[in-house]
């Protein structure tokens, strides 16, 4: 223990190893980490969020197996392809992290599935996990959670490691951005980080607001059908700006104030 203690985290910078595009999408995917702890959705080092590589074909960025979420940078991200090789990754100091298996066949799926998808971020939230045990599922019983009324859901066949279940994971998420991992957790795509980060932020807040309301123990208030219908057309992207857009740099200002080493 107390030589495991001695150890060292330090990560060489990056940024001259890579192209400014890849540099923003480094920034953007640690900001992306950042933003999940500070907001309470960090499973500690579980989990991931991945950004595609804008410059460079069927590559993209993921955690390293071992850091923390409110300790991700820029820098330290790993560059994987499709088939889960490293391409590149920083030197740790006194570790030697790689990426777990589990969040490379969830990614790599739906980075391979669909060109047009920058970001993957799939949590492990208590009010996540506990809407996708219900058998009811999300219900659509607030504002927030109208806009996923339609939303996709995947049955559990286990930890995902089995490169057979990525067929299934891309049927079942379908057109949708967003998706319940029955008996699991949530999972969101954008076509931008910060499209990707809105809708992880919006489907966490529709899972808490649900058990809350369930805990109380007397019935919803239901809202009627043709109500449901015209809210979940109004939060569709061709009848607004596209998420993120307007949030994301106050975002990344929040994190500048906090601790702008998201950066590095």
């Amino acid at each position: 223990m107390l030589e495991h203690a001695k150890k060292t985290l330090r990560i060489t910078p990056m940024r001259e190893r890579v192209s400014p595009a890849e540099w923003q999408a480094r920034i953007d995917c640690a900001a992306c980490y950042r933003l999940i702890a500070h907001y309470g959705m960090s499973d500690m080092m579980a989990n991931h969020i991945s950004v595609r590589v804008p410059d460079q074909e069927g590559a993209f960025l993921i955690n390293p197996y071992g850091m923390m979420y409110e300790e991700m940078t820029a820098s330290s991200l790993i560059k994987v392809d499709i088939d889960g090789t490293i391409l590149d990754k920083p030197d740790y100091g006194d570790f030697d992290f790689g990426i777990n298996r589990a969040g490379y066949v969830i990614h790599s799926a739906i980075h391979r599935a669909n060109h047009e998808v920058d970001c993957v971020i799939h949590t492990h939230t208590w009010p996540g996990m506990a809407v996708s045990s219900l058998e009811c599922g999300l219900l659509p019983m607030t504002q927030t959670a109208m806009r996923f009324t339609r939303i996709s859901y995947h049955e559990y066949e286990g930890v995902v490691l089995n490169l057979e279940e990525q067929e299934r994971l891309v049927r079942n998420l379908g057109e949708n951005n967003a998706m319940i991992l029955r008996n699991h957790g949530l999972l969101t795509i954008g076509r931008t980080v910060g499209e990707a980060f809105n809708a992880m932020h919006r489907l966490e807040l529709s899972c808490r607001a649900q058990i809350a309301a369930m805990s109380c123990n007397t019935p919803l208030h239901p809202v009627p059908q043709p109500v449901l219908d015209a809210t979940y057309k109004n939060y569709q992207p061709n009848v607004r700006r596209p998420y993120g857009l307007m949030e994301w740099p106050g975002l990344l200002r929040m994190l500048d104030r906090l601790d702008p080493s998201y950066a590095d």
